[in-house]
């Protein structure tokens, strides 16, 4: 599909347990679909490990590519293995420094925890303070579901944004500090779909004619296939249209061209069984 003009964006998920596959990965799957909501383009999802020179790397190389905004997850705690932020200082050539902004939020943090019970000690540590040590002139972003805050650094025309990677607290500081600034800041697009589910007519027998009213579309509807096994002897598929376009009506319109094409081709190919589901 020709892509309409729409800011570029990249994940980067960091993190052992992730790569050896004792945790699952949620954020990116997660942050893909809020992305996708926005109208901006995610170009690409890369998992790193917990090395400050592979998770620079992936960054500069995002960059390179052409993000202008570049997601990280995970790797902002106090452990000695949460080494996330000085892997963004490497990338960007800036010295990492206290922030106090950062700081008067695990003030609050922690004082709130004591106050609770929770911790006997609200003082802050060095430990502590390791969450508030950011690449000179980062913006911290508020979390209000934990203690590490998120942080925001501009550098050459992009912006890099590091969340943590506990996903109730990566999805607070993306929903109420990162979506207003993308919102605000990001060239958007509308992206509309739908879901057709066929029934009775293998993937095999309707794909040349798929690609055929894909191309006569000039590429302007995104169309992929998705087989989902055998139901009552006959094939199952779902095949998924996404339109993209500036212009919410041309979005529209050619969705709906698309379709109405397909689902008149399914029909010709002996197609038991249609139903569509709007995205």
């Amino acid at each position: 599909m020709a892509r309409a003009k729409a800011t570029s964006f990249e994940i980067i998920i960091v993190g052992n347990e992730i790569l050896s596959g004792s945790i699952k990965d949620t954020n990116s799957g997660w942050l893909a679909a809020r992305l996708g909501e926005l109208g901006v383009y995610l170009r690409r999802i890369t998992t790193v490990r917990d090395d400050v020179s592979e998770i620079s790397s992936a960054i500069r190389e995002a960059i390179r590519r052409g993000a202008k905004w570049v997601i990280t997850s995970g790797g902002l705690g106090p452990t000695f293995d949460d080494i996330t932020l000085e892997a963004v200082a490497k990338a960007v050539n800036r010295k990492l420094t206290v922030n106090q902004e950062a700081v008067n939020m695990l003030r609050a943090r922690y004082e709130r925890l004591a106050a609770q019970g929770v911790i006997r000690d609200a003082h802050l540590t060095p430990v502590r303070l390791k969450m508030a040590t950011m690449p000179r002139g980062a913006i911290a972003l508020r979390n209000n579901e934990g203690s590490a805050p998120g942080c925001l650094v501009r550098y050459r025309g992009a912006t890099i944004v590091s969340l943590p990677g506990v996903p109730r607290e990566l999805m607070d500081i993306f929903e109420n500090e990162v979506r207003p600034r993308i919102e605000k800041e990001a060239s958007r697009i509308h992206r509309l779909g739908v879901w057709i589910k066929v029934k009775g007519v293998p993937e095999s027998v309707y794909a040349p004619e798929i690609e055929k009213t894909y191309k006569a579309l000039r590429k302007k509807v995104y169309v992929k296939s998705h087989p989902m096994g055998i139901q009552d002897g006959l094939s199952l598929t779902r095949i998924e249209l996404i339109s993209e376009d500036a212009s919410r009506e041309r979005a529209e319109r050619n969705l709906k061209e698309a379709e109405e094409q397909i689902i008149q081709i399914l029909k010709e190919k002996g197609a038991v069984e249609i139903s569509v589901e709007r995205r």
